[in-house]
């Protein structure tokens, strides 16, 4: 009588089993290969991902650096610093230098007998407004072709005011020790005036 044939125990594989484990060893070799494909695939993307934002700050970087040198140049020839001048020195000179405007630059001289702080920025015309408030005038106070900034000033800073304009300037007394000002303002960019200003004070 033929025993019929019993199913495989999981812990003793019968004679077909070497088949299986042939198939196995293929599909551990196609995982294989495909697990080396995935870490290739996942270390490209880690480049990409690092690598291309990274380059990107580098060349920012060098970008606005090389702008701050240009600007740095191009303001040393005259005198001026190019950026911002200090809280105090802004305070002091009553020099209220408007958010978010481009071209900053500024000079600072001291004498025993008169100190100046010459300033120019680039602003909106609402910024002339409130800067023009905060100082304690308005646009109304601007005369057209006032050049009130003196010829002695403008050579210390290399500032010549020649181009086509409009210019329109006014100067701002006030009682000592609050600084005088001489502020002069170029509308050629009728969205953009550039202001010169010159405060200066007596200790």
């Amino acid at each position: 009588m033929t025993v019929p044939r019993q199913p495989s125990s999981p812990d003793h594989p019968d004679a077909s089993e070497p088949s299986d484990r042939e198939g196995g060893k293929a599909r551990k070799t196609e995982d294989r290969s495909h697990m080396i494909r995935r870490r290739w695939l996942t270390a490209i993307i880690i480049v990409l991902l690092i690598g291309v934002p990274a380059g990107y700050l580098v060349i920012s970087a060098n970008q606005s650096r090389n702008s701050g040198r240009d600007k740095e140049d191009k303001y040393s020839a005259t005198g001026l610093t190019a950026g911002w001048p200090s809280k105090v020195q802004r305070r002091l000179y009553d020099v209220p230098i408007q958010p978010y405007s481009e071209e900053v630059a500024y000079y600072e001289t001291n004498n025993w007998r008169t100190s100046r702080l010459y300033a120019q920025f680039l602003t909106s015309n609402a910024g002339l407004q409130r800067f023009l408030k905060q100082i304690g005038t308005d646009e109304g106070a601007l005369k057209a072709d006032d050049i009130t900034i003196s010829k002695r000033d403008r050579k210390v800073v290399g500032w010549e005011f020649t181009g086509p304009g409009p210019w329109y300037g006014l100067t701002h007394e006030q009682k000592d020790p609050a600084p005088t000002l001489d502020v002069v303002v170029d509308r050629s960019n009728t969205r953009h005036p550039m202001i010169y200003v010159v405060s200066t004070t007596t200790p």
